[in-house]
This record gives structure tokens, C-alpha cells and sequence, in this order.
């Protein structure tokens, strides 16, 4: 490995990669990290997880792994970690997977795993809809829609998406903490929207109020509020009055406000759980659901698409004189107003909304980033205590560079959109590090921090 000449900049941690019991392949495929409970979700190479809580790499005593906390069998297809929020309690950790199921049916199982006492359990899950029933067995959400050739999970707050590319189809889903019959605790899922899909997605995010989909030329942008709330009606009883709520939740949805009066998640998407000292519902609880579902390309629910920016004349052919599409494999949020892109030819876009007095009212723009390497791994840590985010940015190879983005503000209008993209933003790579291995993926630990996932080993690195 080679590190800066000044130690005081940087520390360094090596990890031996474990050598799981359940599987004969050491070998680590990929890896999540959930910052907010300090988890780590390995997967390996036969698809099985194994997960670590609290993981903190430059703090362990040794260069090798523990033990892990708990194990999630294979095959899985998918998986995210999501948060169960509340305006006045402590943030839940959920850790969410995908499976196929081939009998009695072709159907999808969805496995939750619940953070208590560091360390992830499984977790019953009740649904009031036909098409999602629990199967003891299996300890899963049986989804009674067929699996196909991929699925993608993506988890936010309170709120997790699943996007079948078999069947064209995009779900909504919402989930909040309730009281089983037995006197336990359980989880409740609801279906909330469904999106047509009429064209090609290559990725897909949760982030900060919004569903993003990475598509050709650009991305496409949901706000999640409409989506969530949707249809759902439930009447309930409350000091002998009655009255309506969206999604069986009292108070609707019981959110922070962020930009503009845009609702918000305290860190990002929707807050759907009923505050501490409410009464959980129970299993027999009888709701009337019905999803909101629309197109992919529908400007209903306040949908629009976001092109890439094209390159300046001077320094390359722009896609539109190629005709080659360009696709937006990796979606990042560095704010509630700030999310990066990855193209699948290497660059880097920044998407940046404004919001009016009403809420969401575009205006919007979306500017290339320069950097001097093509990327293949991004990753980001959205820290809303400062104003200079830090973006970074791996070749796929040996190197990966620290860009730190700062002078963010979203205060533009129309008439000062071209001077805005000049002003905006201030982007300057500040870091490099070089590995000895070839780089798979890499994921943030904090702000300043970063884990890399190499051939063999494992590398942390913090910048003082």
C-alpha cells in the first residue's frame, strides 16, 4: 500500500478478509455499510451474508475479522439496509433481502432482519395484501410476484424500493414497527405504489424524499411523498372521534420539514411510524390499501426527467453527435438537495435541485464534474453538519481519489441558471491513495473515512 509521506493526514488499517464456516469460499464479493448503526453486511461468493455490528476497522484489536454477529443463508438476490424512524425515537436498523422461491409457485421472499442488542434477528412481518403472505418456514415475506432474472432493493427511511427487470415493475413499499399477537414486536408492510417500467433501469435509489432511477442519458426523479401516501385510507378511533389517515399511520406522514417546506426525513426519506407513546397496531387491524401505480415516463405525482449535462465543445464529441447512450449506473446523495451520478462511460454529474416556497417546483440543473480519471466505484457520505461534502472515486484498478465539493447552495432561479453553473459549485481533488490490490468495491465509513475492498484484504482509511 502507499500512503501519504505525512502520517499525521492519514491512518491505515489492514484486515485479513474472514474465512467464513458456512460456505468453502472465502471469497467476498461485495459489502454494505450502514454508518448510522455502524454495520457491515459482507457477501460472499455464494451469495450468503455475514454481519458485523458495531464494525469500526480502525478500532479492532487485531488484523483479522471476529466472529460474525449473525448469517443470512443463501441464495440471496438483493439487499439493503433501511431505517424505522419516528419524530421523537431513536432510529431502527433493518437489514432487507431478496430471494427467489420456485415452489409450490415462482414467487419472491423477502427476509427481514431486525438490529437489537448488537446484533440482527429475524423479525415477523404482517401485510393486509393478497399478494404478500408470511411463510413460517421460511421466516419471509412470500411476494406472490415471480422473481426473474434480477431484482434490486434499494432502502431508505421507512421506506425500501424492489425493482423487478423480469417483469418491468418498480414497488413502493413502507414499513413500520408494530406489536404481534403474542405480545412481541413485528413489522408491517405495505405496498404503496407500483411504476410501469417502460424503459431500461440500471440503477435505483432511496434518497432523501425522492426515487431516483438511473436510466439512458440521465436519470428520473420521484418525490416519495405522493408515492407513499398514495391511496391508503384507514378510519380509526381517537378520543371517542373518528377520522381518516393515510396508510393506517396516524398523522399520515409525520415528517421533518427540510428545504422550502419540502417533506423530508430528519435525514432523509419519510417518516410513516407512529411516535413513541402511540399505540401500535395490531396483526387484526383492518386497512383498505390500494397503491398508486402509473408509467415510468408519467409526469403525474410530480415525476420529471434529468438529461446529462453534454460536454463542452473543447474538450470532447458530446453523446448527442455520438449517439452512443450513456447510462447512470450509481446514484449518491451528498445532500437533500445534492446527488451525484456515475455514467457508464466514467464521468460524473451532479444533480442539484431548488425548491419554492410550496415545496418541490424544479428547478433543477444537472453539471459535469471534472476529474482526471475515468471512474468505475463512487461512493459518498452525506454529512449535513458541514458545507464541503467529500465524494470518492475509485478507478476499478489500484487508486482512489478524495474530492471534496463545497460553496453548495440551491437559492438559484431561472434567470440565474447559466451564472449559476459557473458559481455553484467548487470541486478540488485533495487526496489520492494507491493500493496494491485490485480494488473491488468501497463504501464509507464516515466523512472523513473510507473502507476498501481488495482481492485479499481488506483496507480502512481516515484523514485526520
Amino acid at each position: 500500500m502507499s500512503l501519504s509521506s505525512t502520517p499525521p493526514e492519514f491512518e491505515a488499517r489492514q484486515l485479513s478478509l474472514p474465512k467464513p464456516l458456512h460456505t468453502p469460499s472465502p471469497h467476498i464479493s461485495s459489502f454494505l455499510y450502514d454508518p448510522l448503526s455502524s454495520s457491515l453486511a459482507l457477501r460472499h461468493s455464494d451469495s450468503s451474508f455475514s454481519l458485523y455490528t458495531p464494525f469500526s476497522p480502525l478500532s479492532l484489536p487485531l488484523p483479522s475479522f471476529p466472529p460474525p454477529k449473525s448469517l443470512v443463508p443463501s441464495p440471496t438476490s438483493s439487499s439493503t439496509f433501511l431505517h424505522l424512524r419516528t419524530t421523537h425515537n431513536p432510529p431502527t436498523t433493518v437489514f432487507v433481502t431478496s430471494s427467489p422461491l420456485l415452489r409450490p409457485s415462482s414467487a419472491t421472499l423477502l427476509r427481514f432482519f431486525i438490529l437489537r442488542d448488537d446484533r440482527f434477528v429475524k423479525i415477523r412481518v404482517a401485510s393486509n395484501h393478497r399478494d404478500l403472505e408470511f411463510d413460517p418456514a421460511k421466516f419471509g415475506m412470500v411476494f406472490k410476484v415471480n422473481h426473474g432474472v434480477s431484482v434490486k432493493l434499494s432502502g431508505g427511511i421507512n421506506v425500501f424500493s424492489l425493482y423487478s427487470v423480469s417483469n418491468s415493475k418498480i414497488w413502493v413499499f413502507a414499513l413500520r414497527l408494530i406489536g404481534d399477537e403474542g405480545g412481541g414486536e413485528a413489522l408491517k408492510l405495505m405496498k404503496c405504489a407500483v411504476i410501469d417500467c417502460c424503459l431500461p433501469v440500471f440503477s435505483i435509489r432511496v434518497l432523501f424524499g425522492f426515487l431516483i432511477l438511473g436510466e439512458e442519458n440521465g436519470v428520473r426523479v420521484f418525490p416519495l411523498q405522493p408515492l407513499v401516501k398514495g391511496n391508503h385510507r384507514k378510519e380509526k378511533k381517537n378520543s371517542g372521534k373518528r377520522y381518516n389517515s393515510k396508510n393506517g399511520l396516524t398523522n399520515g406522514v409525520d415528517a421533518a420539514k427540510g428545504n422550502g417546506g419540502r417533506t423530508v426525513g430528519t435525514d432523509g426519506d419519510l417518516n410513516l411510524l407512529p411516535a413513541k407513546g402511540e399505540k401500535t397496531e395490531k396483526f387484526s387491524d383492518s386497512v383498505k390499501l390500494r397503491s398508486v401505480i402509473f408509467r415510468q415516463d408519467s409526469r403525474d405525482q410530480g415525476a420529471f426527467f434529468m438529461k446529462f449535462e453534454d460536454k463542452d465543445e473543447g474538450s470532447s464529441i458530446s453523446m448527442n453527435m455520438t449517439g452512443r447512450s450513456i447510462k447512470a449506473i450509481s446514484i449518491q446523495a451528498l445532500s437533500a438537495n445534492y446527488f451525484v451520478v456515475l455514467d457508464s462511460v466514467g464521468d460524473v454529474h451532479l444533480l442539484c435541485f431548488s425548491y419554492s416556497v410550496q415545496g418541490f417546483d424544479k428547478p433543477c440543473l444537472m453539471k459535469r464534474l471534472s476529474q482526471t480519471m475515468k471512474v468505475l466505484k463512487l461512493a459518498v457520505f452525506h454529512d449535513v453538519s458541514t458545507a464541503t461534502q467529500t465524494i470518492w472515486m475509485s478507478d476499478g484498478s489500484h487508486t482512489v481519489h478524495l474530492m471534496t465539493v463545497s460553496n453548495m447552495d440551491t437559492s438559484f432561479d431561472k434567470t440565474e441558471k447559466k451564472d449559476t453553473k459557473e458559481k455553484l459549485i467548487q470541486t478540488s481533488v485533495t487526496r489520492a491513495i494507491f493500493t496494491s490490490e485490485k480494488i473491488q468495491d468501497i463504501t464509507p465509513l464516515s466523512a472523513n473515512a473510507i473502507l476498501i475492498l481488495g482481492q485479499g484484504n481488506m483496507f480502512a482509511y481516515a484523514i485526520s
